[in-house]
C-alpha cells in the first residue's frame, strides 16, 4: 500500500520517526501540504495520514485507491465525513491521547496568571532583588487557588482530569454539561450560573455550531469581576474582540490561551499584545510523551484496519 503523510511537520520536528509506518508499505512524507497541492499528492494513495490537512470531497474525488484516513488528532472536522462514508473510506482518530498533557497545560496557564513566576523571574534577572530593601518583595499581586471556584465548560476526559487537579488544590469545581454529571465531587450548573460563580472559567468542550462564539461580550459581562479565563479547547468558541475588551477594561484579571481563531496567529490578532493575556502556540498536546502515545495509537489504528477490525472510527 502507498501511505501519504500530508503534514508531518505538525507532528514532529525531527524528534520522532515515521519509519514505524514502513511496515505497512511505501511511505511518502510531506512536511506540509498547501490546499492546492492536496489532490495531486494523495491521488494514488491507499492510506492518508494527516493532522489538520483539509480532506474535502474535492481533493478526494480523484483518489480512487483511497481506503483509509488516519488522523494524528482527536478532532476530525477537517474531513468530509459524508464523502468518506459514501465512498467506503474508513476514518480513524486518536481519542483521549492528550488528556494528561492538556490538563497539565491548563494549570500551567492558571498558575502563571495567579503566581506570576515568569514575571518575578524577570524582575530578579533585571536586578530588582539585588536592590531590594527587604528579603522579599511582592509588587505583583499573587493569589491562592485553594478555596476558589473553577467552572468547567465541558466535562469529557480532559475536563474531568482538570477537575481532579483542581480538587487536589482545594478548589470548588462546578461544571456545565448537557448530559448529567455523575461525578459527585462536581456540582452541575447552568452556563449562566457557571459564569457568575466562577473565579476561573475554563473551556473543555468541542467546537460546533452550538459552541461557536460561546464566549462573547454578553458571557464575559456575566463573569465575576477579577475572574480568570482559560481556553485550551478551540479558538472558535471565543469572540476575541470581546475578550480583549474584558481584559483591557479590568473586568477580568487575565486570560490564558493555547488556541486562537486563526492559527498560526495573525499579526493583527486583537489579543496579541494584551498585557494580561498569556498565549501559547497550540502546544498543550505537544509534549514528547504525548506525541509518542499519539504515534502508537495511529499505528494500532492502521493495524486494526488491515486486520479488518477497525477501531477508533469516526
Amino acid at each position: 500500500m502507498k501511505i501519504v503523510i500530508t503534514d508531518g511537520a505538525t507532528v514532529t520536528g525531527g524528534d520522532l520517526s515515521f519509519d514505524i509506518f514502513k511496515q505497512f508499505g511505501e511511505v511518502v512524507i510531506y512536511d506540509l501540504t498547501a490546499p492546492e497541492e492536496i489532490a495531486e499528492r494523495i491521488k494514488d494513495a491507499d492510506i492518508v495520514l494527516c493532522n489538520k490537512t483539509p480532506m474535502t470531497a474535492e481533493v478526494m474525488k480523484d483518489a480512487k485507491n483511497l481506503k483509509y484516513i488516519g488522523l494524528f488528532a482527536t478532532g476530525f472536522n477537517n474531513v468530509d465525513l459524508e464523502y468518506t462514508k459514501s465512498h467506503n473510506i474508513i476514518v480513524c482518530n486518536v481519542p483521549s491521547y492528550s488528556t494528561e498533557a492538556v490538563a497539565q497545560h491548563t494549570f500551567a496557564l492558571i498558575l502563571e496568571l495567579l503566581c506570576r513566576v515568569s514575571d518575578y523571574n524577570k524582575t530578579v534577572k533585571e536586578g530588582d532583588w539585588v536592590k531590594s530593601r527587604t528579603f522579599s518583595y511582592f509588587p505583583i499581586p499573587l493569589f491562592e487557588l485553594s478555596g476558589k471556584t473553577i467552572g468547567l465548560v465541558g466535562l469529557g476526559s480532559i475536563g474531568t482530569r482538570v477537575a481532579d487537579i483542581a480538587l487536589a488544590f482545594g478548589m470548588k469545581v462546578i461544571a456545565y454539561k448537557r448530559s448529567k454529571v455523575t461525578d459527585e465531587r462536581i456540582e452541575q450548573v447552568t452556563f449562566d450560573e457557571l459564569l457568575k460563580r466562577s473565579d476561573i472559567v475554563s473551556l473543555h468542550c468541542p467546537l460546533n455550531k452550538d459552541s461557536e462564539n460561546l464566549m462573547n461580550s454578553e458571557a464575559f459581562a456575566k463573569m465575576k469581576d477579577g475572574a480568570v479565563f482559560i481556553n485550551t479547547a478551540r479558538g472558535g468558541m471565543v469572540d476575541e474582540i470581546a475578550l480583549r475588551n474584558a481584559l483591557t477594561s479590568g473586568k477580568l484579571l487575565g486570560a490564558g490561551l493555547d488556541v486562537l481563531r486563526k492559527e498560526p496567529i495573525d499579526k493583527d490578532c486583537p489579543l496579541l499584545n494584551v498585557e494580561n493575556c498569556i498565549i501559547t502556540p497550540h502546544i498543550a498536546w505537544a509534549g514528547l510523551e504525548t506525541r509518542k502515545r499519539l504515534m502508537g495509537v495511529v499505528t494500532s489504528n492502521i493495524k486494526a484496519f488491515i486486520d479488518g477490525k477497525p477501531i477508533n472510527t469516526v
